[in-house]
């Protein structure tokens, strides 16, 4: 009876090696597998995510060329008097101060198309010269406020001067006033004459806004791609409204 029992034991310990091979390979097949599907999915993660990366970085690349082509058009349309490198040059300068501070582009050419219809060597009665108007005093100091370099007998003639020191000083009054709509008025009107006006409780001139609005609302629907539905510029909705 002994004999059977050790025998039976002995044949029980037989059975079950193979049988647990058989377990460990099954769990170590199963182990690599699971290991081999998450690296799967991680690296097929990461291929998609470059892949969104580069879509959305080729996005970009596609606004910004249709945002610079918009803004050429509109030059090249109503430009006078300006060189073929000029008028590259002012569409470049447009669009790099647009982004610097955040305006829509059509609200700079709506401006210049407001203060000097495009027109090369324009002056105003009062001395304002340039495409964006800009009397010499105030466009001085701010050029030498920030280091801009004022140089030579009339560089607010420079169109690419003209337009950096009309953005920047058009920026300083939205941050002095906290509205963009008497930032324009005083860029039109002065900032001196815009404070004495709100002083002494007077109404506030309408005119040069409205024309900006008139041309800025002009622009956007003539240039503007219909099913482009973003929007640069916050200061664009001050204007539209």
């Amino acid at each position: 009876m002994a004999l059977g029992v050790k025998f039976i034991r002995q044949a029980g310990i037989m059975i079950s090696k193979p049988v647990t091979l058989i377990l460990i390979f099954i769990y170590v097949i199963q182990t690599t597998a699971t290991v081999f599907l998450f690296f799967d999915r991680a690296e097929k993660d990461r291929v998609v995510h470059r892949q969104e990366a580069e879509i959305a970085s080729l996005q970009r690349e596609i606004d910004t060329l249709k945002e610079k082509l918009q803004i050429f058009e509109v030059i090249k349309d109503f430009q006078i008097g300006f060189t073929d490198e000029e008028i590259a040059q002012i569409g470049m300068v447009i669009y790099t101060e647009s982004r610097k501070y955040d305006y829509d582009p059509f609200l700079l050419l709506a401006m210049i198309m407001t203060e000097s219809s495009f027109k090369k060597g324009q002056i105003s009665n009062v001395g304002a010269q340039g495409l964006m108007q800009i009397r010499p005093f105030v466009g001085k100091d701010v050029a030498e406020r920030y280091d801009l370099g004022w140089e030579g007998e009339y560089p607010l003639f420079r169109p690419s001067f003209n337009i950096r020191i009309g953005s920047l000083y058009l920026f300083e009054l939205i941050l002095k006033f906290k509205d963009v709509k008497k930032a324009l008025i005083a860029y039109n009107i002065g900032e001196g004459a815009l404070r004495e006006r709100i002083s002494l409780g007077m109404g506030l001139p309408k005119l040069f806004v409205s024309r900006i609005k008139d041309n800025y609302l002009m622009l956007k629907e003539k240039y503007e791609d219909s099913s482009d539905s973003s929007n640069l510029a916050p200061v664009s909705g001050a204007v539209n409204g």
